[in-house]
């Protein structure tokens, strides 16, 4: 039997990990997709828009194909957001607020689902302009323009799992706070934004690792993360209160 004080040394680590779990499956997940769809797509962005534009626009100076794959994700992007948005303020009226996080993962879920079984159909991908390559990219980018919404208008609280320049920020911002200031806020506020960086990169190399090996099935391995998502998200306590 474990002493007391043994019990009691866990308790740090647990909490640390209870709270940041759902940060690190979020940022997990969007390195990996990211970094799938970049290799497997000619370089799309499937939810990186300002990516897609820079790459566009180096496109039609340099020369080179794909080019309105890549400028037609944003209006993509953006209808998707808005039909999101609808969906989140009338069933907001109806169901709670975890109810409607849970059916917004399930649907994350169901397009990246789509993306793999799309991308397994049609690929292999030799022509940047393919219309094939496009239905593919569109399912990836929908897929994660649901949880960018989903982040913004109900997740607000948590760490971006998405893009990572700001996540990146913070945490060069924390190690200031840290170095100049040795609190235990500032130590815990560390300790986040570094697992938070260190999770975005082990998903995006464990994505590309996965499809140079096992191609588009790759997306298979992170679906889960979002099904556990879905399934933590009916939990009265998933979301952070305003003080996290």
């Amino acid at each position: 039997m474990e002493s007391k004080d043994v019990k009691q040394s866990k308790l740090p680590a647990e909490k640390f990990w209870k709270e940041i779990r759902k940060s690190i499956l979020l940022i997990f997940v969007g390195g990996g997709i990211d970094t799938i769809g970049f290799i497997a797509l000619f370089g799309f962005f499937t939810n990186h828009v300002t990516g897609n534009l820079v790459l566009a626009g180096a496109s039609w100076v340099e020369g080179g194909d794909g080019i309105w794959i890549k400028l037609s994700a944003i209006p993509l992007f953006i209808i998707t957001v808005a039909l999101t948005k609808l969906f989140i303020d009338q069933r907001s009226r109806k169901k709670n607020k975890h109810q409607v996080i849970y059916n917004l993962f399930m649907a994350e879920a169901m397009f990246l689902t789509a993306f793999m079984a799309a991308g397994l159909y049609f690929s292999p991908f030799d022509n940047a302009d393919s219309i094939y390559l496009a239905l593919t990219a569109g399912l990836g980018l929908i897929a994660l323009a649901i949880r960018n919404t989903s982040g913004k208008a109900l997740m607000a609280n948590f760490t971006p799992g998405t893009v990572m320049t700001g996540n990146t920020t913070a945490f060069g911002i924390n190690i200031t706070n840290y170095l100049r200031n040795k609190t235990p806020r500032n130590k815990q506020k560390l300790k986040h934004s570094t697992v938070n960086v260190l999770t975005f990169i082990c998903g995006a190399f464990l994505g590309a690792y996965l499809y140079e090996t096992l191609g588009f099935w790759s997306i298979a391995f992170f679906i889960p993360a979002v099904l556990r998502l879905a399934h933590l998200s009916i939990n009265e306590n998933f979301l952070p209160s305003e003080d996290d």
